[in-house]
């Protein structure tokens, strides 16, 4: 009989620092799913109010003592503080607890290490584990916790000598960067391929769990994962979509976004949201049933930015959506509507999702013209650049000339114009 798994009991802390944090409530709620996101126990959860943060242990004594009390009374394992701890905090935390401290950049990587699936999505999470790891090398770490070290966070920071460690993390992430360019480069030439028949993409971003996934099933009939946790996605999954005008497109379902997103993390997975950088119409998808989601859209608004994305809420190809109104009533839906003026819909029932794909169509119209062009049969130049850069609806052949219907971006159009005139 195999014996049960072994479910470690946790703790979550928030601190709260000078009341500059007015979400304090709602950070915590969301940091004790992210463990449950885990499986981990959360056994006790709570806020701490700090005046300051001490520079060795986080936490001043007082503190310690209350934070003890409870790790004896609920027989805590592992105690997560929800803030950025430096290696000498969280080692004489450990030292005064006696037990098990991650802080919430480990917590993220330790979920983005289970939910990862594809060999990109894998190799992407490593990259970020041992970039996190090689910063928490410190000579203060005892020999035996030294020992400890794993895969994942919850094992250790490390393996033996400091040097030795450093030296083949190092040599691991040589490795990983190198797999990586050459995955990233095979998805250069997928995006090539795609674009000698162009069809737009549209990414669909936004904070975890708001619930991007099932709205691309919904849209696209597909079958990827989706499920109420947080970052159930990790690879960027790609559609065909029809929309209501025929014009074909590739929707984009992307990793979801968190406040506090590890640097780690940004830089790791920034091959993956190359396929943002590269979208013609970006789909931010908002938890409308959460209380939060102002602060949310912000986070992820950051994270934009941070990839080389300025000022993209002000653009044009920009869409918001406020996703789950089926858990709303009619006034709810009502006032985000007057308030925001996004789209509102349901990806569980699809109400409201016509206008989403009626709005994505709208966009395109002003981005892209259909023109009708005749051009010499023997123009290769121009033949070439045509099925590079346009979306070729018809071509006829009549006697020398060859008859076009395209689709082409406003933006290209000067370019045609100067490649049929300079023919």
């Amino acid at each position: 009989m195999t014996p049960a798994k072994h479910i470690t009991r946790a703790a979550v802390i928030y601190p709260f620092i000078n009341n500059i944090d007015l979400d304090a409530d709602a950070r915590l709620h969301e940091t004790v799913k992210l463990a449950a996101a885990i499986s981990l126990d959360v056994v006790w959860s709570d806020i701490i109010r700090l005046r300051d943060v001490k520079a060795g242990t986080f936490f001043g004594k007082g503190n310690i003592e209350k934070i003890k009390s409870f790790v004896s009374e609920k027989a805590i394992e592992l105690l997560i503080v929800d803030a950025d701890l430096s290696p000498i905090q969280q080692r004489n935390l450990e030292k005064e607890l006696n037990i098990k401290i991650i802080d919430r950049t480990a917590l993220i990587l330790e979920i983005f290490g289970e939910r990862a699936q594809t060999k990109e999505g894998v190799l992407q999470v490593e990259l970020a584990h041992l970039t996190y790891q090689r910063s928490r090398l410190v000579r203060s770490w005892t020999h035996l916790e030294r020992q400890r070290g794993g895969a994942g966070f919850l094992g250790g920071p490390g393996e033996t000598q400091i040097e030795l460690d450093r030296r083949i993390i190092d040599d691991k992430i040589v490795k990983i960067k190198k797999a990586l360019e050459k995955i990233k480069q095979t998805r250069g030439l997928q995006r090539r391929a795609r674009q000698k028949v162009p069809y737009p993409v549209v990414a669909l971003v936004g904070y975890t769990n708001t619930g991007k996934s099932t709205l691309f099933n919904y849209l696209t009939k597909a079958n990827v994962f989706a499920k109420n946790l947080l970052f159930a996605t990790l690879d960027t999954t790609m559609r065909k979509l029809c929309l209501p005008s025929g014009r074909e497109v590739i929707l984009s379902d992307t990793v979801g976004f968190i406040s506090d997103l590890p640097h780690e993390l940004i830089m790791a997975f920034r091959a993956t949201l190359e396929e943002v950088l590269e979208a013609d119409i970006v789909v931010q998808v908002l938890d409308a049933a959460n209380a939060d989601n102002r602060k949310q859209r912000q986070d992820v608004i950051e994270v934009l930015h941070h990839l080389g994305l300025d000022q993209i809420e002000h653009q044009k190809n920009y869409i918001e959506v406020y996703n789950k109104i089926d858990l709303l009533d009619e006034h709810q839906v009502k006032k985000i509507q007057n308030i925001h003026q996004a789209i509102v819909l349901s990806a569980l029932n699809g109400s409201g999702c016509d206008k989403l794909l009626g709005r994505i169509d709208d966009i395109l119209k002003e981005e892209y013209k259909s023109i009708e062009i005749n051009i010499d049969a023997t123009n290769g130049k121009v033949i070439a650049w045509l099925h590079k850069n346009t979306e070729i609806l018809e071509s006829k052949l009549k006697e020398d000339k060859i008859h076009m219907q395209l689709r082409i971006k406003e933006d290209d159009v000067g370019k045609l114009q100067k490649f049929l005139s300079d023919g």
